[in-house]
């Protein structure tokens, strides 16, 4: 333990800064890892953080490449482009165990309502789908895939792995400091105001630069099709935690499905 010659901790090395550390990359893990809200949601917001963070950047490498590794391989044994981007996003959801679009439907539900913040939120936790989550689930699910298969019918397998990257980059941004969560949040009481709003902001630079890289022929379309995505999560995002009282799980895993959409979407209309 290092320390100033006077005999006081430097600040780095203080207890409670190694503790704060290791939320924030804890957090980072977690709200990119592909299935392991569930299994994080009931640790504290000072455990774990190391693992969480490995098994996080895992989960985030085998989601982004495995999409588009896997579109390619369906497409090269003869799918059609359609059932190929449907079974990518059957997929993602399989390895994801369906967390992220059970969180659309639920935030559907609860911004469907015309309660209270309370009854939003006891709408959300119902365990059921109504008509406006059955909804979202269904269109999120087909811009996905028919946009996935669009970028497949052009070869653009890059721009499959940027788009399921943008949706990690928009919990990122959902978790930047100042965001509270929702009361009796779970999660979303774990990795709410985390994130500086500096690492939200150099994940959104770093996506949008390589991006750059998505549409060969138009080389603007991949970072306007990013910035476009997480600039309708972020506003998403706020309206969610007016809505419902501060952030929760559930809206996580709505804006990462709303990113995913939107940046697909975008990067295949050039």
């Amino acid at each position: 333990m290092r320390r100033w010659p006077g005999g006081r901790l430097l600040r780095h090395h203080r207890p409670e800064h190694r503790a704060r550390g290791r939320r924030e990359r804890g957090a980072v893990g977690a709200v990119v890892a592909d299935g392991v809200a569930g299994a994080g949601a009931g640790r504290g917001r000072s455990g774990g953080g190391g693992a969480g963070y490995c098994v996080g950047a895992l989960g985030w490498r085998v989601a982004r490449g495995g999409a588009a590794g896997l579109l390619w391989l369906l497409r090269w044994g003869g799918a059609t482009a359609s059932l190929a981007g449907l079974l990518v996003v059957g997929a993602l959801a399989l390895v994801t165990r369906g967390m992220h679009l059970d969180g659309l439907a639920d935030t559907a539900d609860g911004l469907g309502s015309y309660g209270p913040p309370e009854r939003a939120r006891e709408i959300m936790k119902s365990g059921g789908a109504g008509p406006f989550g059955v909804a979202a689930i269904v269109f999120a699910v087909g811009v996905q895939a028919f946009s996935f298969a669009a970028l497949a019918d052009e070869r653009r397998w890059f721009a499959v792995a940027l788009a399921v990257t943008a949706g990690r980059v928009a919990v990122v941004l959902a978790c930047r400091r100042g965001i509270e969560s929702a009361p009796d949040a779970g999660f979303g009481a774990l990795v709410a105001g985390t994130q500086r709003a500096t690492t939200g902001t150099l994940w959104a630079v770093f996506a949008a630069a390589v991006a750059f890289f998505a549409v060969p022929e138009h080389r603007w379309a991949g970072p306007v099709a990013v910035l476009a995505g997480l600039a309708v999560t972020v506003v998403i995002v706020r309206h969610c935690v007016r809505r419902f009282g501060g952030l929760s799980g559930d809206v996580l895993g709505a804006v990462i499905e709303i990113a995913v959409a939107i940046t697909a979407f975008g990067c295949s209309l050039a």
